[in-house]
């Protein structure tokens, strides 16, 4: 442990990412949820890891609508590549399922304007075998991805030591900003030393990664969303101040499309990630899209309050006796996100409050517009009385906006119902 806090201050008197990418989360597609490891082009040739799945899927954020609402990315995850290095040590695309090469994919992906991901590992080997970036391999990886005309890398940890993450992923970072090209770089260390200081030095990550992974990997299930809403939120405290315009927090995929949540949970997903300033990156079949979900992860105020130019993270402000909580964001132009979440399995309910009760206590008069049904609610004070209904395992998501100022601070309480 002495070793890696004597690397980590050497390494952060040294490195700085100034690529002035990512100043809001990203958007877009990643393979890696929904497709995993398919590496079986033969019995399943339109779900595999293949030039083809993703020439497919660019096309779907283009004609679908995805690209205009800032879905841009389209990114490859593990097993992308060949079981070894060519005779020159350079990292080779496996020419069955990718018979043109990276750069024919980056090519294409920009011609549709959308930008290209890949995928590579600190450690010896890739999380599924594939060769590994290891440290004497960090400038020409680098090279290698610059020369494709790639767009974002995302570097794992797996079969690395606390030692090599301390040494890599600055260099990583060094090496990616030496190419000329700028690539937006998602790290995964913290998630592989426990996702908290002192282990994890957020000041650190903040000046060599635009986004990293802090905890564990998303399951199609509404168990592991829970277990990552309840873990950051846990250490919010921590979290919160380190996302930013450039550098974000990330909990992972979105699940909304998938097999493992109900419609009331994907909107809960959509609505808590949107709160937490994350990235939003699909991992779904965009061909197979339900209107439902596509309604979900197209809502425009939705991309707009996740979009806020601002890049304040939001948190959990209150947790009560009946399984409700609520969170808040704050947003540019003094208005606010807030989400009303019931954990509730029994029936929908009735949550009264007031804004006040929610830390607004100034003399301003609101209106909010529900972000999923568009409803406006119209004068709003900090002690107007209202009620929230919110279905079991669902949320009320407001997008909270000041009309004017108080001319009369005693003026008349209302009570809305919604």
């Amino acid at each position: 442990m002495k070793l890696t806090v004597t690397l980590l201050a050497l390494v952060l008197q040294v490195f700085s990412l100034e690529n002035g990418l990512m100043r809001t989360p990203p958007m877009g597609w990643l393979a890696w949820e929904r497709y995993r490891c398919n590496i079986n082009c033969k019995e399943d040739p339109d779900n595999c890891i293949s030039e083809q799945l993703f020439m497919n899927m660019a096309d779907r954020l283009v004609e679908d609508g995805w690209r205009d609402l800032g879905y841009t990315y389209i990114n490859i995850d593990d097993c992308w590549m060949m079981p070894e290095r060519d005779e020159d040590g350079i990292l080779v695309a496996d020419p069955e399922r990718f018979p043109h090469g990276i750069k024919y994919l980056a090519d294409y992906v920009h011609s549709r304007g959308l930008k290209l991901g890949i995928y590579e590992d600190l450690g010896n080997k890739t999380c599924m075998g594939y060769p590994g970036s290891t440290l004497d391999k960090v400038v020409l990886d680098a090279q290698t991805f610059a020369s494709w005309e790639v767009d974002m890398l995302k570097l794992d940890g797996c079969y690395s030591s606390p030692e090599d993450r301390a040494q890599g992923y600055p260099s990583m970072s060094k090496a990616l900003n030496a190419t000329g090209r700028p690539i937006a770089y998602s790290c995964s260390w913290p998630a592989y030393d426990g996702g908290l200081p002192p282990e994890v030095n957020y000041t650190l990550l903040m000046d060599i990664c635009n986004l990293w992974r802090n905890y564990d990997d998303i399951q199609d299930s509404w168990q592991s969303v829970l277990t990552i809403v309840d873990w950051f939120t846990k250490h919010q405290e921590v979290l919160q101040p380190m996302a930013g315009p450039g550098h974000w927090n990330d909990p992972d995929m979105l699940l909304i499309g998938n097999y493992g949540l109900s419609f009331e949970q994907a909107k809960s997903q959509m609505a808590l990630w949107t709160i937490f300033a994350a990235p939003l990156f699909m991992s779904t079949d965009l061909r197979t899209m339900s209107a439902q979900n596509m309604d979900i992860l197209q809502n425009k105020l939705m991309i707009e309050i996740n979009q806020d130019p601002l890049g304040v993270q939001g948190r959990r402000i209150l947790k009560t006796q009946d399984a409700i909580e609520v969170y808040v964001r704050p947003l540019s132009r003094k208005a606010s996100a807030i989400v009303f979440f019931s954990r509730r399995t029994d029936m929908p309910y009735r949550y009264h409050t007031t804004l006040r009760s929610l830390s607004f206590t100034d003399s301003l008069l609101y209106e909010a517009q529900d972000v999923y049904t568009e409803n406006i609610i119209s004068g709003l004070t900090a002690d107007t009385n209202f009620t929230v209904v919110i279905n079991p395992s669902g949320v009320v998501m407001w997008y909270l906006y000041p009309i004017s100022g108080l001319e009369n601070p005693l003026a008349s309480k209302t009570f809305l119902r919604l």
